[in-house]
């Protein structure tokens, strides 16, 4: 064999096993094309499902050089934000204090919280407990400009105050009103107030559970409040709980921590209830709670007799309670003193305590007639009632 003739043998299967791997090769590009379009298909087919649509991700508009991209959740937490802060308010209160040794009358800071804007005449609504014991009362907008605040009216039981103030109708943005009957647990919330005095905060978080019950300053009952996992810090009371698209559903209110601050729990009045209390707080300056026309005993001096429900101290002349034959505490000629009607109920709803029968009697208006169910003498009672207004 000559030497083209072996040279021609060594490049043969050279170029066999060169023609194997080409082959190889372009089937693994092959497979990897696939590959890239199946998942080019599976990431087209996620976008399309409802359940990852919050976390899709927005580009949005920015100063620098690229865009910036956004949850919508993100988007709907900054637009929410940005949409409803210029309605939230300052509040400082101050007190005047005399001076010990020179007797001079200065003012000093007694504590702050949040508000809101209510309306465009000035109404500003936020907690009794942020003006209690206030001699002067201070509103600073979103623009930076104070203004003094006059009371319009407050109730104790229900903590919550209207103020006034005078400022130019365009720094006065009035918050949007939701409906607080809508609510479900696991629904998100915003909280914006100034906690710490540090203006103009945004917290989130969900509706952790409905229809709570809390103590407001005067020891009363505060009913169907709403709790929030948002944090909600000493300086927030008074300001908005906000839904998803930026309306008012309550009024942060208090927080339950061992450390004074936010611990996961938070409390805000419902919007459905502080809705029906501001057109009485503006007309009145306080709650109108009908009455039955009896003055009772407090509840330690029931709890001392052994009695359960509100004893009938006295009957109001004239009122009706009186009218309908109701019977307060009395002397025998002895002179020892007997029980007269112990209310244990209304419309057939318990009465435990003086604190259930206000609650209950808050739910009427005068004019309107109720069955009061006491004991007397181990007797059971029921009486018609005609409500009247207080005087």
């Amino acid at each position: 064999m000559n030497q083209a003739s072996k040279q021609k043998g060594l490049r043969c299967p050279l170029m066999k096993k060169l023609i194997m791997k080409v082959k190889v090769f372009g089937s693994l590009s092959a497979l990897l094309l696939i590959a890239v379009a199946v998942l080019a298909t599976s990431v087209e087919n996620e976008s399309d499902n409802p359940a990852i649509v919050s976390d899709e991700l927005i580009q949005t508009s920015n100063t620098g050089l690229s865009p910036v991209q956004l949850t919508k959740d993100e988007n709907n937490n900054i637009q929410v934000f940005k949409n409803v802060s210029p309605s939230v308010v300052f509040v400082t209160n101050t007190q005047l204090r005399r001076q010990r040794f020179s007797l001079n009358v200065m003012e000093i800071p007694r504590g702050s919280g949040t508000g809101f804007v209510w309306d465009e005449s000035g109404l500003i609504i936020t907690n009794y407990h942020v003006i209690h014991g206030a001699n002067k009362i201070t509103i600073t907008l979103e623009s930076g400009n104070p203004y003094p605040a006059e009371v319009v009216g407050f109730a104790p039981e229900k903590d919550i105050a209207v103020l006034r103030i005078k400022a130019p109708n365009e720094q006065l943005q009035p918050i949007v009103l939701g409906d607080s009957s809508n609510l479900s647990v696991g629904r998100k919330v915003l909280a914006i107030g100034n906690p710490f005095a540090l203006d103009t905060t945004l917290t989130v978080g969900v509706v952790s559970a409905l229809g709570r019950e809390i103590k407001s300053t005067d020891n009363r009952t505060i009913k169907d409040v709403i709790q929030t996992d948002a944090a909600i810090n000493p300086g927030n009371s008074g300001g908005p709980l906000l839904n998803s698209m930026g309306e008012l559903i309550g009024v942060n209110t208090a927080i339950y921590s061992p450390s004074g601050a936010s611990a996961g729990i938070g409390f805000a009045i419902p919007i459905n209830t502080i809705a029906k209390l501001v057109p009485q707080l503006i007309e009145h300056g306080r709650i109108i709670r009908p009455v039955i026309g009896i003055e009772t005993l407090k509840d330690y001096q029931a709890r001392r007799l052994g009695v359960k429900g509100v004893v009938v101290f006295s009957v109001q002349d004239g009122l009706a309670a009186d009218a309908a034959g109701m019977v307060g505490l009395r002397y025998d000629n002895r002179g020892q003193l007997h029980l007269g009607d112990v209310v244990i109920a209304i419309n057939d709803a318990p009465v435990t305590n003086e604190d259930s029968l206000l609650s209950y009697l808050e739910q009427f208006k005068p004019g309107d007639e109720v069955k009061v169910t006491t004991i007397r003498d181990e007797k059971i009672y029921n009486y018609e009632v005609t409500l009247t207004k207080p005087n």
